[in-house]
């Protein structure tokens, strides 16, 4: 068992840091701990999807496909799905610090724009 508060384990370190907290055969978990106005690039997984969840914060994710750039206000509780091969990105607000959790699939890759 791998139990871990990733609120009360909060390292900041530049304008986003990630720390993985857990793995298993199939699935991988990391934190991002965002520094106000941070942000997480324009990156796409091509062999897997990816699910973030908001637990601190609030912020703007964006996705990049054949419809164009959308942008989404995110706040605590909310989960947003980024779908295998789909550009996306995490903006925390000015001002305000962001903590989101991510579980993606085990080799699911990683392109950045």
């Amino acid at each position: 068992m791998n139990l871990v508060n990733a609120i009360a384990k909060k390292e900041l370190n530049g304008e986003v840091n990630m720390v993985t907290f857990t793995s298993a055969e199939t699935l991988k978990q990391d934190t991002y701990y965002f520094s106000a106005g941070g942000t997480l690039p324009y990156h796409r997984h091509p062999n897997g999807d990816q699910i973030f969840f908001i637990q601190e914060g609030t912020g703007t994710f964006y996705i990049d496909d054949a419809n164009g750039e959308e942008g989404q206000a995110v706040k605590p509780g909310d989960m947003i799905l980024a779908p295998k091969n789909v550009w996306h990105k995490l903006v925390a607000d000015e001002g305000c610090e962001l903590i989101a959790s991510q579980v993606t699939s085990q080799g699911a890759g990683k392109e950045d724009r």
